[in-house]
């Protein structure tokens, strides 16, 4: 489901930039005689660049969030800490990428580790970037705290959930 609403995402912002470049090329797609003009040369360029790009896109998106199941994948014995989790306000790194802190709270009676999907999305709530972080060796009673980062540019209002948490 969250894969079909990120191509969904993909194809429709890809549609969007289409449709604008499409507009502006396209008031060049005749001379004063009817005939095609250089408008129409660079619209159909411009079709397939955006085209690419979207691919592009939801290629990168299907790697981060494939990659980020891989690593939960690896936790054996783990048990549902979603709760136990929360997340800082996400930032934009000068790299374009964003980080967020990560706290999570061992409720446990013996130091245990967590494993976290954080999900970066627009404020649509669509998928933008996934990144998972390992919080080792959390002592019982304890909060520990780490930073993770995106792994591809994004830009706008972004907000982070905690798409899963496993405590092992």
């Amino acid at each position: 489901m969250r894969e079909e609403r990120s191509a969904r995402r993909t194809r429709s912002a890809a549609g969007l930039a289409l449709a604008a470049v499409m507009l502006t090329a396209t008031a060049g797609c005749s001379d004063d005689s009817g005939k095609p003009g250089d408008g129409h040369k660079i619209a159909s360029a411009a079709s397939s660049a955006a085209a690419s790009l979207a691919s592009q896109g939801a290629a990168a998106l299907a790697s981060a969030t494939a990659e980020a199941r891989r690593k939960l994948d690896e936790v054996h014995n783990g048990v549902d800490a979603k709760g136990e989790v929360t997340l800082g306000t996400p930032t934009t790194g000068s790299d374009g990428r964003a980080t967020v802190e990560v706290v999570a709270h061992n409720t446990a009676d013996s130091a245990k580790s967590f494993a976290v999907l954080v999900q970066f999305k627009d404020t649509d709530g669509n998928l933008l970037d996934a990144a998972v972080v390992t919080l080792s060796d959390v002592a019982p009673g304890k909060d520990g705290k780490a930073t993770v980062h995106g792994t591809h540019k994004v830009s706008g209002d972004i907000r982070a959930e905690v798409g899963r948490a496993l405590r092992y």
